[in-house]
């Protein structure tokens, strides 16, 4: 049987997808960490009927046979996302109802005005940090801390955290060795953020939790901002690096936007099509012996949604390399009842962040071959290691910032003058590319 983890499934789970698809269907079995058996939804109208069909395939991960056994155990690398959690995500019917309701509420409640200009400012103090050097990654220098940024602000959390909870947070999606730990570290946060909200009250999503009507304990709200935190970090960090990917490097999505007739959000579905931010979830299970396209499932079973794979489906997209404008009919934020709630939010600071990137540095262009573009994999995401930029280096806003977040998540400390390199050590791109991106910003302003 496949497994679904380790360095060969890695290494191009897209074709480790298709490969299964050939072979088995829309539905194959595979192997997760420690062996233990599943089933891959690849199919896109299967993943629907499993998304909405909770009386046969529920979210509750009591029902997994090998987590009742014990094959689960506390140090199982899944574990952290697995085991059962008073969380919106494990729950069915009423108790699903009403976590989700209090999610719900307290989403509705961001001004999505205010989010937008929060997201502009963080924006551009990471570019800040970075647009004397002429060069960046803006993968561990903008797409990994920009929604973190975002989201503690949301949450009511010093903004010093945003560093340590991008690295757990990966580590813990990754299902490494250090995983729990990870866990640990974000729940440790997330208990004291609680505490101090009980006393000290805001205008922040964590003091709607804990004053919603639905009377949510500590554990409840500090469990849903667990849910609410690294959900939106993953998949908004991903997309950002995807969509900023697919602005330096894909011709049809340059040509196509310079031209016109593709707007940024458009540009954002596209990615949400072809590279969304999970490519699976983890899980549904059987509550009872039943079929999904010819395959047996048993009771106890554990299903993974192939979200990417069911976005790639030739029975719902026969050209795969056509481009799709304004069709928000993907998976990426999942289906049924227990659709993303914060997608919305997750695609203004993506949209907002990459915009005010774009005006700030409108001669971006990737600083390698495409081809030397390397990503990084696990069960559930599948994001970029880095993406090498140059551009003209420019002063900062604020001329103390010199040196922002490098890829592990460190600050440097601020300079007392800035010093801009010299033009040979930031090469002006071609005028090709500084023609079409200066045709973008003007597009981007007059919008």
């Amino acid at each position: 049987m496949t497994r679904l983890y380790g360095p060969q499934a890695e290494a191009d789970p897209y074709g480790l997808y298709e490969r299964l698809r050939t072979e088995h269907g829309p539905v194959a079995p595979v192997l997760l960490h420690g062996d233990l058996p599943a089933w891959l939804v690849l199919g896109y109208r299967e993943t629907l009927d499993v998304t909405r069909t909770p009386s046969r395939f529920s979210r509750d991960s009591r029902h997994w046979k090998d987590m009742r056994e014990g094959r689960l155990t506390a140090d199982h690398p899944l574990a952290p996302i697995a085991t059962w959690q008073p969380v919106c995500v494990f729950a069915d019917g009423q108790e699903h109802e009403r976590w989700r309701g209090a999610v719900n509420d307290g989403i509705a409640r961001f001004d999505k005005r205010g989010i937008r200009r929060h997201v502009t400012e963080c924006a551009n103090q990471l570019v800040d940090h970075f647009c004397a050097a002429g060069t960046a990654d803006l993968v561990g220098q903008f797409a990994e801390h920009l929604p973190m940024m975002a989201m503690t602000q949301l949450l009511g959390m010093p903004e010093e955290y945003g560093p340590r909870l991008v690295s757990a947070a990966r580590d813990m999606l990754r299902g490494t060795e250090t995983a729990v730990a990870s866990n640990e570290f974000v729940q440790e946060t997330l208990r004291k953020l609680v505490a101090r909200k009980r006393v000290q009250p805001g205008a922040d999503f964590t003091t709607w939790m804990l004053e919603h009507p639905s009377g949510l304990s500590d554990d409840e709200v500090q469990q849903h901002l667990r849910l609410v935190l690294i959900a939106a970090f993953e998949t908004t960090a991903n997309l950002i690096a995807n969509t900023l990917k697919m602005v330096l490097t894909d011709v049809r999505f340059r040509a196509s936007l310079a031209g016109g007739h593709m707007t940024l959000p458009d540009a954002v579905e596209q990615v949400l099509w072809d590279e969304p931010p999970f490519i699976t979830i983890l899980g549904r299970w059987a509550t009872q012996d039943t079929e999904l396209a010819g395959q047996p499932i048993k009771a106890g079973d554990a299903l993974v949604l192939g979200l990417a794979a069911a976005n790639m489906d030739t029975a719902v997209r026969p050209d795969l390399d056509a481009p799709i404008h304004g069709n928000r009919a993907h998976l990426a934020f999942s289906g049924g009842a227990h659709e993303c709630p914060g997608q919305d939010v997750g695609r203004a600071i993506a949209g907002t962040g990459i915009d005010a990137l774009l005006l700030r540095l409108p001669d971006l262009t990737l600083a390698v071959e495409e081809s030397e573009l390397t990503y990084r994999s696990s069960l559930m995401s599948r994001h970029l290691t880095s993406l090498p930029v140059r551009f003209t280096a420019h002063r900062p806003r604020r001329p103390e910032l010199t040196a922002g977040p490098d890829a592990d998540g460190q600050t440097g400390s601020p300079a007392q003058s800035v010093v801009i390199p010299a033009p040979s050590r930031a090469p002006a791109p071609s005028a090709g590319r500084s023609s079409w991106w200066r045709s973008l910003t003007n597009w981007l302003r007059r919008s």
